[in-house]
């Protein structure tokens, strides 16, 4: 099951977040650390009601943002110009003992019917350069890598920039 996340659930949410972080650091992939993903990202999430939980056997088991607003970061892209706003999906997030079963997978159906329900013209996401398996499941979907950007107090290595045009 897929619903809007509630205030509460934030503790729940940045255990999940940290968990998923630690298992990219044993992959090698440096995408989150203490900055990020924190708390104050989920509160404003959750207050603009774009936060996401997916339950799995009645426990939290993922999360997604499903954003219309854009950060400033993305403003040198050359996004596909549409005649209808986008969406942004940020900070998707499966637990580790439950990735590969299809979760993933559900979520960004979920975004793509969501955006396609409420007329958006495109989704538009980034993932970690180092992050391969992220890079080719959004390849395997359809997005296209536009361009590079960077957060310094993620990483040194850029995130790549997709869009998928509904």
């Amino acid at each position: 099951m897929i619903r809007s996340a509630k205030i509460s659930e934030i503790p729940d949410i940045l255990i999940l977040t940290k968990a998923c972080a630690d298992d990219m650091i044993t992959k090698g992939i440096y995408q989150w650390n203490a900055h990020y993903p924190n708390a104050a990202a989920f509160e404003k999430d959750i207050a603009r009601d774009e936060l996401y939980v997916l339950i799995v056997d009645g426990k939290l088991g993922g999360t997604i943002v499903i954003s219309t607003f854009m950060d400033t970061e993305y403003e040198p892209i050359q996004w596909t110009p549409t005649n209808r706003k986008s969406v942004y999906v940020h900070r998707l997030a499966i637990h580790p003992s439950l990735q590969g079963k299809g979760h993933a997978r559900l979520l960004m159906d979920f975004a793509e019917d969501h955006a396609r329900k409420n007329g958006y013209g495109s989704i538009r996401l980034d993932t970690f350069s180092q992050n391969k398996r992220n890079q080719k499941f959004y390849e395997t979907r359809g997005y296209q890598r536009l361009g590079d950007i960077y957060f310094p107090k993620q990483s040194e290595h850029p995130f790549h920039c997709y869009e998928l045009v509904l």
